[in-house]
């Protein structure tokens, strides 16, 4: 983590106003109630939009869950998002990825014994937030494995979750109890 506390605090359900309350009604519901959703709170409008964004990310890709949770968390890693890289840790070994697959994120396209479309996502993901594009080498890699929809979706989820890895590191939101750490 990058801040011991909040620079934007989580707010709690008493603390919560009409459209905060909205907002996090499905959530609450879901037994889902994360710091990020309570910092969320302070901006219901903003994260009303977002999250429609997010929501396509997250659930509505073309690409594999393994193939997302790859790229979310290396580009977690990279950002040093400490609970961005907590929180996908738990989705990606749910989705059912080792934690060798995990730890694969931390060391990136350079991990021995890769397949060949891991190393080219994880590459990709690293030239994303290097450089803000996707070489030609890398993009051509990808292309004998993801049709164009995917090689899209490949571009969103790394900048998708680089924006959040910005926003969680910049507002200070603290790991939910339970999540894991750097350690996997």
């Amino acid at each position: 983590m990058r801040l011991s506390e909040p620079r934007i605090a989580a707010l709690q359900p008493d603390e919560w106003d009409e459209d905060a309350k909205a907002m996090m009604q499905p959530f609450v519901s879901q037994g889902r109630v994360y710091n990020i959703f309570k910092t969320l709170c302070n901006y219901p409008d903003l994260a009303k939009r977002w999250m429609v964004f997010a929501n396509h990310i997250l659930g509505k890709s073309k690409l594999a869950v393994r193939e997302r949770e790859l790229l979310i968390l290396r580009i977690g890693y990279l950002c040093q998002a400490g609970y961005e890289w907590g929180q996908h840790v738990q989705i990606a070994r749910a989705a059912g990825m080792s934690d060798a697959e995990i730890r694969s994120c931390k060391t990136g396209p350079a991990t021995p014994d890769l397949s060949e479309l891991d190393r080219l996502l994880l590459q990709a993901c690293d030239e994303l937030h290097a450089d803000a594009f996707v070489s030609d080498e890398t993009w051509k890699g990808l292309s004998g494995h993801l049709n164009q929809q995917q090689l899209m979706d490949v571009v969103f989820t790394v900048g998708q979750y680089n924006l959040v890895s910005m926003a969680l590191n910049s507002f200070g939101v603290q790991l939910d109890e339970g999540l894991p750490g750097w350690d996997v």
